[in-house]
């Protein structure tokens, strides 16, 4: 089953597919442009269509979704962990 999908194999977030993701599940996810899977273990519970983190990010790191510049970090963030506005911000402003 996948949990989650990811575009490209440098993207720091991927997009979870499924319901019912809670802390400490392994979830297993596909990385589209090469067609292979990942995985990473869930920190925190995390809401169908939001972000799961895929390594650590530090404060002022540049968040990168379907392999573009889509915010930075306000707080860090550990693999596993819910990303979201609560942690990432766009640079717009």
């Amino acid at each position: 089953m996948n949990h989650f999908v990811l575009h490209d194999a440098h993207d720091s977030v991927a997009v979870v597919v499924v319901e019912g993701v809670k802390a400490g599940m392994e979830l297993n996810g596909w990385i589209m442009d090469e067609d292979r899977m990942t995985a990473v273990t869930a920190r925190q519970d995390i809401p169908i269509g939001h972000k799961v983190a895929l390594r650590d990010m530090a404060v002022g790191e540049t968040v990168i979704k379907y392999g573009i510049d889509m915010g930075r970090v306000i707080a860090p963030i550990a693999a596993g962990e819910h990303a979201h506005v609560h942690n990432i911000k766009t640079k717009r402003w």
